[in-house]
Order: C-alpha cells, then sequence, then structure tokens
C-alpha cells in the first residue's frame, strides 16, 4: 500500500468520520417545497436551516404541533359580524342559568 494510499484513508476518515451532516429524503408537494423554500428565503436561510430547526425542536419537546391559518369564507365572516353585532346589542341570547330544570323550562316556554 502505497504513502498516498494510507494518507487518502486518513484524510477521509477525518473528513467523513467528524462530518456531521446527514441527508433525510422526503416526498413534498412541489408547491409546498417552493412555497416553504421562499419563505426561507424571505426569513434570509435555506430551507435545511428551517427543517433542522423544527427537527432539533422536535427532539427538545418531544411535540409536534400544526398550525394553518383559516380564512373563513366571506357568507361566514358575515354571519361572525351579525353574532357579534348581537351579543354587543343583547339581542338573540338566552339567559345564564344556575340548574337544567331552569333551562329546560325556558326552552320549552319558546
Amino acid at each position: 500500500m502505497g504513502i498516498t494510499t494510507i494518507l487518502t484513508r486518513y484524510a477521509y476518515r477525518i473528513y467523513f468520520g467528524h462530518m456531521t451532516k446527514t441527508t433525510i429524503n422526503i416526498k413534498a408537494d412541489r408547491e409546498v417545497k417552493k412555497g416553504a423554500q421562499k419563505v426561507a428565503k424571505k426569513l434570509g436561510m435555506p430551507l435545511s436551516v428551517v427543517i433542522n430547526a423544527y427537527l432539533k425542536q422536535l427532539i427538545h419537546t418531544k411535540e409536534v404541533h400544526f398550525s394553518a391559518r383559516e380564512i373563513p369564507k366571506p357568507h361566514v365572516r358575515k354571519r361572525w359580524d351579525r353574532i357579534r353585532e348581537d351579543i354587543a346589542e343583547g339581542k338573540n341570547l338566552s339567559p345564564s342559568f344556575d340548574n337544567a330544570e331552569d333551562a329546560i323550562r325556558y326552552l320549552r316556554s319558546k
């Protein structure tokens, strides 16, 4: 075995033996990947940094949280606005009850 071979093997062990990175292959929807890359870029980092942060958080907290900001449809927003108005005006509200019998009596009277 020549000195070049020994040095090459030694260098290989040093480089790859201490390398702390690994590759994870995942399948993601194309649009999800593009959107995530765009957000990560706006934050000034590659997507791999974001994913590593999530993985570290998973290890630390042993929890996974999912969140999606839901945008209600216009008819739902209108209904919510009417409900808020009714609450502010005290309209279309039932009284509070101390016991079930009073609640049942109220419901039967309607």
